[in-house]
């Protein structure tokens, strides 16, 4: 195996969730409608405008994929039981990151030194997805 990514969906959200983040991380997003494909013809169209694939891209390298999901097959939940863990490399860009996807959601633990020798706190963002961040203090 070569790498495990985190491909999330949205039910007709996606395009706003991917801009917001592509504001948070300052990444290059690439989107691809439903409308243009084969499976266009067999949807309404405004279904036809929703993602059917989209890659954000931060500087870094790192990736997250999401889309619409199929019309029909909506997810259950977003966020659920999964939460994307964010390892920063600075308190900045924790600070950052923290509290970028922070706006119009619910910080469940506010940054904070940890015991375990970390800056640690987790929030759900507007869009329903968990995540956790945490940055290594020195010792």
């Amino acid at each position: 195996m070569q790498n495990i990514k985190c491909y999330l969906n949205f039910n007709g959200q996606c395009r706003d969730a991917m801009n917001f983040y592509k504001d948070c991380f300052n990444g290059e997003l690439e989107l691809m409608t439903f409308e243009g494909s084969p499976m266009a013809a067999q949807m309404p169209a405004a279904a036809a405008q929703g993602v059917m694939h989209s890659t954000l891209t931060m500087p870094n390298g790192t990736s997250l994929m999401a889309s619409d999901g199929m019309p029909g097959q909506e997810p259950t939940s977003n966020g659920g039981p999964v939460t994307l863990y964010l390892e920063c490399a600075s308190l900045e860009q924790q600070q950052q990151y923290f509290n970028a996807l922070s706006q119009g959601g619910t910080v469940t633990m506010p940054l904070e030194d940890t015991f375990w020798g970390s800056r640690f706190g987790q929030l759900t963002d507007k869009f329903g997805i968990n995540w956790m961040f945490d940055h290594a203090l020195p010792k």
